[in-house]
């Protein structure tokens, strides 16, 4: 399917919405900038629930508590990385959590740039990564075994 070089990313990302707001951070990806939900990759060792924690500070300046667990997303298949052929599977494991403090700031050199709120209606238009939706869906259905398996 691919070339030799795999790659395994274990990622835990925040669904944080209020007054009919959602709270994104804009990743600096490859192609482009695009809104993505405030988290990121677990550390070594690291509590998934401890680092969407640190995630959500580190790239909007605000201290989350997490309500429960909404679901894992889990993608897998090709993707060319720096002119590489990667054999690249995601791990997303999501979060529903409400902000208790901090003030809305920006992380510096890191893999975003921005963060802010949007209205829940304008979300769909947003150019933004497709776990948004993911997480979106999840909100909504709350399937029992944490997945939706149908989800294009």
């Amino acid at each position: 399917m691919t070339g030799n070089v795999r790659n395994l990313r274990v990622a835990a990302y925040a669904v944080i919405i209020e007054d009919d707001r959602m709270l994104l951070s804009r990743w600096l990806g490859p192609d482009r900038p695009r809104w993505i939900l405030p988290g990121g990759g677990l550390d070594h060792g690291e509590d998934p629930y401890d680092a969407v924690v640190r995630e959500v500070f580190e790239e909007t300046g605000y201290r989350a508590e997490v309500d429960r667990l909404l679901g894992i997303q889990n993608v897998y298949g090709p993707m060319v990385r720096d002119g590489v052929e990667v054999d690249y599977h995601r791990i997303r494991i999501m979060y529903e959590a409400h902000v208790v403090g901090g003030e809305l700031t920006f992380e510096v050199d890191g893999s975003t740039d921005q963060a802010a709120w949007f209205p829940l209606a304008d979300v769909p238009a947003l150019d933004h990564v497709e776990s948004v939706d993911y997480a979106l869906e999840l909100l909504r259905v709350l399937p029992k075994d944490g997945r939706i398996e149908s989800f294009t």
